[in-house]
């Protein structure tokens, strides 16, 4: 069990080596890192509540040197080490989100537009990594994008080929991340905007591995695409029409407003398809057919007024037998965990908060604060882990966590307390009642214990500090 990157030694590990010109800047992120991870919530007066610590973070991004990508970086190499040091399928899970930094005015012009157009901020495309079992080993890349404004006039072709147009992010950021080691297998998982012919072309001709939710009706190419009674044409025709082969159920993550979390029952169908270049390719993109196969899952007996849940899922990993096609759609249930990875950004460490005048500034804030809602994420995996209840929470928590978290939970102090009973103790601090049905405490709730956590370390803090000052007191007098 690696601790490090929740608690101890959180900032030397993930940002220990940035080099960002002079070794006091790299000092200066580490303590900032760990503070930030003390103290994740809030804006930055909250983050670093002492001024000097604000004033320090506030200098370091002056810094020309320190720019998004060197402080990312360091994060960016340790998730590489550990999906290549990873057995089995390591799932590259891409999405973009919207940052909103509306509030800035006074860097207004150097953000794109957001939203409907009347917000600005910027396009957060993040990759996280993570297994099959939804363990986050950290982000693989992540790109920060403003959106261009397209002059009125502009032609369509001129559209397609611009290289700054949001649909190339898929790309760049598949060709950040590189190439999985020898025997090694690494997959892009994605939703419905990555269904790009330039994307699947890209993946195909590098011998990449994806799986991407289909969004476009694709043209069919050859004759042997038979539906129940026809020859069909298009891919989505033909994916519906396939004979079901397997029944199981699949977790369907909540909607705000629309449907609330549920468990779907779910047809599975599968068969290699020939899709055929479209008439107009955006981008770099010579690929006149591609040879996939297509997974298509869509539930039955969906509950009365909700929309039955449809997956068109298309892959290069060859699907050959229905237990390929229920793998691959494991992999692509794992999608919503980069959701609640931006829900970490935005919730949890409060990302859209920062005040900034400059962009230049302002990303490499961005990019310290997405790796501490990297940690916020993992904090979930602890009790998870399997030797979690033979590893004392000393090894990953500072000793005094453990000493104030086990006083407020049982009313002694427990040093001997485990991580498993460190976790459900920190998740029953945020809220979690620990019912058999309730299962283990989920990244918001112990994100929660967390906060109320730390005041109370402070405050034992403040009270070793008041005894040692006696001490020397009364050293002093006798």
């Amino acid at each position: 069990m690696d601790g490090s990157t929740i608690a101890v030694g959180f900032g030397e590990r993930h940002f220990g080596k940035a080099r960002l010109g002079d070794k006091r800047r790299t000092r200066r992120l580490v303590r900032t890192a760990e503070l930030m991870m003390q103290h994740p919530g809030g804006p930055l007066t909250e983050k670093l509540n002492e001024r000097k610590n604000l004033v320090a973070l506030y200098r370091l991004l002056d810094e020309e040197d320190v720019t998004h990508r060197r402080v990312i970086q360091p994060h960016l190499a340790q998730t590489l080490e550990l999906m290549q040091a990873a057995e089995g399928v390591v799932l590259l899970v891409h999405d973009t989100t919207e940052l909103d930094y509306s509030h800035c005015s006074q860097m207004a012009e150097q953000l794109g537009q957001i939203g409907h157009g009347g917000n600005r901020g910027l396009l957060c495309h993040n990759c996280l990594a993570i297994t099959p079992q939804r363990q986050v080993l950290g982000l693989a890349s992540q790109l920060l994008h403003r959106r261009r404004e397209v002059p009125k006039g502009e032609s369509p072709k001129h559209k397609r080929e611009h290289p700054d147009r949001e649909s190339r992010l898929w790309v760049k950021a598949v060709e950040a991340i590189g190439p999985a080691p020898a025997g090694r297998l690494h997959v892009d998982i994605s939703d419905r905007g990555s269904d790009t012919w330039e994307y699947a072309a890209y993946e195909t001709r590098h011998s990449r591995r994806f799986v991407l939710r289909c969004a476009k009706d694709r043209n069919l190419e050859g004759e042997d695409h038979l539906g129940s009674d026809r020859i069909h044409q298009k891919l989505h025709g033909y994916a519906r029409d396939l004979p079901v082969q397997q029944l199981r159920t699949v977790q369907v993550a909540a909607v705000p407003g629309k449907h609330p979390a549920r468990v779907a029952q779910v047809g599975v169908s599968f068969a290699p398809v020939t899709l055929q270049a479209p008439h107009f390719v955006r981008g770099q993109a010579e690929e006149l057919s591609l040879q996939l196969w297509v997974v298509a899952v869509r539930e039955v007996n969906a509950p009365a007024g909700v929309q039955p849940l449809e997956w068109l899922l298309l892959t290069n990993v060859p699907v050959k037998t229905i237990g390929d096609a229920s793998q691959r759609v494991d992999w692509y249930e794992c999608r919503p965990v980069v959701e609640e990875y931006h829900k970490a950004q935005k919730t949890g460490v409060q990302i859209e908060s920062m005040h900034f005048e400059e962009v230049d500034r302002l990303k490499p804030a961005i990019a310290l604060l997405s790796v501490v809602a990297v940690g916020l994420l993992q904090m979930r995996q602890l009790a998870w882990e399997p030797q979690a209840q033979q590893t004392p929470a000393t090894v990953v928590m500072p000793p005094l966590h453990v000493a104030v978290l086990s006083l407020w939970r049982w009313g002694q102090v427990r040093m001997d307390m485990n991580v498993r009973e460190f976790c459900l103790a920190l998740g029953a601090m945020g809220g979690h009642q620990n019912r058999r049905r309730d299962g283990l405490p989920g990244w918001l709730t112990l994100w929660r214990g967390w906060q109320r956590l730390m005041p109370m370390v402070q405050g034992a803090q403040a009270l070793q500090q008041i005894e040692a000052a006696k001490a020397g007191q009364r050293c002093v007098s006798g």
